[in-house]
């Protein structure tokens, strides 16, 4: 079966933020996971000096077919350089994986859907 990897920021970590309803809808997003019967691991990172470390760990831990990138890391300009740090990085340890972006927590498995179903077999050539 194919796995997938959900990378984006951990809301507990973010300074001023209430993480309360971004962990919840994270909550809501892990079960819809579970009810689809597609197996996710999540990467919830703070941006300092072991983000990269802490990226390339979870990236090696499977053979993902689908690395879903969250819209915390993509839609904040001041994380650009980290956000195309962080597609190399994919790019580099798991070049078969299709790259997918989500709108919110809650959607990331619609995310990895629209590339497992072009590649049902899970990892390899998209």
């Amino acid at each position: 079966m194919a796995r997938v990897l959900v990378i984006g920021l951990d809301p507990a970590k973010l300074e001023g933020w209430d993480p309360e309803p971004i962990q919840t809808a994270l909550a809501r997003g892990r079960a819809r996971f579970a009810d689809s019967g597609i197996e996710a691991d999540w990467c919830l990172v703070a941006i300092d000096d072991d983000t990269e470390a802490v990226i390339v760990e979870a990236l090696r831990r499977d053979d993902y077919a689908v690395v879903v990138i969250g819209g915390g890391i993509r839609g904040h300009e001041p994380l650009l350089e980290f956000f195309e740090k962080l597609i190399n990085l994919v790019r580099r340890h798991l070049p078969d994986a299709a790259i997918a972006f989500n709108t919110s927590p809650e959607d990331c498995l619609d995310a990895a859907l629209r590339w497992l179903h072009r590649n049902p077999g899970g990892a390899g050539r998209l």
